[in-house]
């Protein structure tokens, strides 16, 4: 036998059930990498939105104006959801003839609530699946390697002679499956941890913008009651 086995000879001599393992295994991480570049693209386009829309909300701008500006998009999402979900109910209720502020305000954070947990919610797309990956990837892995080389030692045991060149190959293909089980695992923790991060760093950003817009809306509501 060659002393030399590229990984396709050790994969097509694998048996069926380590073959399915790899295969598996190789969706894993390419399904993973594809949401880890979606995922980067997203996270960045809101940090860059958060700076953008904060610049222009602290600059002193109109917020009616703003709101008009805003909501005649077509798609609003991230801090710009938040403002529109606070303004919109704002004015409605000014418009319902409500005179105590803090039933205005009280109802503007909620409106901004339920806009945050849908933005957290879509932030997150996905994580849930690289934490899966990244959990499971190196047991599935591992119980190809366990069959393989189970395998390997039934034929081996069939031999008269056994002599390591007839069971290398056997437990090489096997350990196949455990490498390709970390290499799944390893960028789908890395991942998982750092858009977590970045998703807690901008809900915190979102939190803090919602109360301080909370605290912009009670004081026009004071002075004007």
């Amino acid at each position: 036998m060659s002393a030399e086995l590229s990984f396709l000879d050790l994969f097509l001599q694998a048996s069926l059930l380590v073959k399915a393992v790899m295969l598996t295994l190789l969706g894993f991480s390419i399904a993973c990498w594809a949401m880890i570049f979606q995922r980067r693209k997203t996270l960045r386009a809101a940090r860059e939105q958060l700076q953008n829309f904060e610049d222009k909300f602290w600059s002193g701008a109109d917020l009616t104006k703003l709101y008009n500006e805003v909501s005649a998009r077509s798609h609003i999402h991230g801090i710009e959801s938040l403002f529109v979900a606070g303004f919109k109910e704002f004015a409605r209720l000014r418009k319902s003839h409500i005179s105590t502020p803090q039933i205005i305000v009280d109802g503007t954070h909620r409106a901004m609530r339920v806009a945050l947990s849908r933005e957290v919610d879509e932030l997150e797309t996905h994580l849930p699946f690289m934490a899966t990956v990244g959990s499971i990837s190196p047991y599935i892995g591992l119980f190809g390697t366990v069959w393989g080389i189970m395998n390997s030692f039934i034929a081996l045991g069939a031999q008269e002679q056994a002599t390591l060149a007839q069971v290398a190959p056997g437990i090489a293909e096997a350990l196949i499956a455990t490498a390709m089980g970390l290499f799944a695992a390893i960028p789908a923790v890395m991942a998982y941890n750092r858009f977590t991060h970045h998703v807690e760093k901008l809900e915190n950003s979102y939190g803090n913008f919602m109360e301080e817009f909370s605290s912009i809306l009670q004081r026009q509501t004071t002075s004007e009651s």
